[in-house]
């Protein structure tokens, strides 16, 4: 992880010679946040949402998938349930998410095994998804823009 930081910090320096800050230089991203925890882990449950927002807020794009447990956190009960250690409540953050329009996708086949209904995806402006969906997001978030 030191070495990680390290290396990042090295990045960094041709931008201070040049007198150029790196920030000024800094290109948005795509990226696909997947999520697979529910409420037995309030707190991973929310970091898709509460990392994809922030992300979002810094002027990145992002794209949300949930598969697994993740899927049942599109029910409202369940949203108002999750209340994240050291984070806001789940339902402040995915709130947010919407009104960013940020795109939520829930894995099609994990909904139906835990009974989330398109009616439960309408309130967050979600859709179901499926592999070719996930595999798509991958492959956008992978895309290299040259310009």
């Amino acid at each position: 992880m030191a070495r990680r930081t390290f290396l990042a910090q090295l990045v960094g320096l041709p931008f201070l010679a040049l007198g150029v800050k790196a920030e000024e230089s800094k290109k948005s991203l795509k990226i696909m946040m997947k999520g697979a925890w529910g409420a037995d882990d309030p707190t991973r449950a929310a970091f898709p949402f509460a990392h994809g927002l922030v992300l979002a807020e810094a002027g990145h794009e992002v794209q949300i998938f949930l598969l697994a447990e993740a899927t049942s956190l599109m029910r409202k009960s369940m949203v108002n349930a999750i209340a994240p250690v050291g984070w806001p409540p789940l339902s402040e953050i995915l709130d947010k998410v919407v009104a960013k329009h940020i795109p939520i996708f829930a894995c099609g086949a994990c909904s139906r095994a835990r009974g989330v209904t398109e009616t439960d995806l309408n309130q967050w402006g979600a859709k179901f998804g499926n592999p070719t969906i996930f595999v798509s997001l991958v492959e956008w978030a992978d895309r290299i823009i040259v310009e």
